[in-house]
């Protein structure tokens, strides 16, 4: 059997340290591609450059090649690995992370992390995003990246439905062993807004740094964000092939059509 072919990108960017940790983890198993921002892209969502030009330029790591920086976002990444890097030979999956930070709960609506692998998933291409939930301290990569293997081989075995990508979180520091595994579901969790207001040295004027701050909603006990502060691993499938809220159209959409031939 084949050697199965990764491209592995993040949100951090080509210079952090998750993304090294995820390649050290993989590199030995699969082929690899690596292609990344030139810069931090946290927070960026599906953003895609379309109005500049995007730079493409081959890093050299130790021990490392087939390496590329992008001068764009997360998804630019993908989509130009998919049609201008790794053209000739399609990755079998996408693997983005190890993200700083947690995208448990509502950050999946936010991150960057995520947004590559819903990019990969809408290109038929399995995936899944892997972060750490600490943020203000260095988040333990390389106890992260054992578990890395075994996501592998679990994808290889029960191949994901198509529209599908698995986003997994680990624990912070605090809890210094991983009590195991949950698969569960999204939670509420976010990074929330904590604005900081400055005053212009010359000017005078005020402005601000948005900031954020992890924000726990009330959480049901089975979510990402419960078992996280639990000690768990979680792992939330996330279906973003169709977004349709199914039980309201059934239920309205006879009311609306005819609100408004009635207008």
């Amino acid at each position: 059997m084949p050697r199965p072919h990764i491209l592995v990108t993040n949100d951090d960017g080509i210079h952090a340290k998750g993304i090294k940790h995820l390649w050290e983890a993989l590199r030995n198993i699969v082929d690899i591609t690596v292609v990344a921002p030139s810069g931090e892209q946290s927070a960026v969502s599906l953003s895609t450059t379309i109005r500049n030009p995007l730079r493409v330029e081959e890093i050299h790591w130790e021990n490392g090649n087939n390496i590329w920086s992008v001068s764009g976002t997360p998804t630019d990444c993908v989509k130009m690995a998919f049609n201008a890097i790794t053209k000739d030979k399609k990755p079998d999956y996408v693997f983005s992370g190890f993200n700083r930070g947690s995208n448990a709960g509502r950050n999946v609506l936010y991150s960057g992390t995520v947004a590559a692998a819903i990019e990969s998933v809408m290109q038929n291409v399995p995936a899944i995003a892997f972060s750490c939930q600490d943020y203000h301290t260095e988040p333990n990569y390389a106890e992260a990246a054992k578990y890395v293997p075994t996501f592998l081989q679990y994808l290889m075995e029960h191949p994901l439905p198509p529209g599908t990508l698995l986003n997994i979180n680990f624990p912070d520091r605090k809890h210094q062993k991983y009590k195991g595994f949950k698969m569960t579901k999204q939670g509420r969790q976010w990074w929330a807004e904590n604005p900081d207001k400055r005053i212009h040295p010359a000017e005078g004027n005020p402005y601000y740094w948005l900031g954020s701050k992890l924000h726990f909603d009330q959480e049901n006990a089975d979510t990402d964000g419960a078992w996280l502060e639990k000690g768990y691993i979680t792992i939330v499938p996330i279906h973003v092939a169709d977004l349709t809220d199914t039980e309201h159209l059934e239920e309205k959409r006879a009311l609306l059509e005819k609100a408004f031939k009635e207008l």
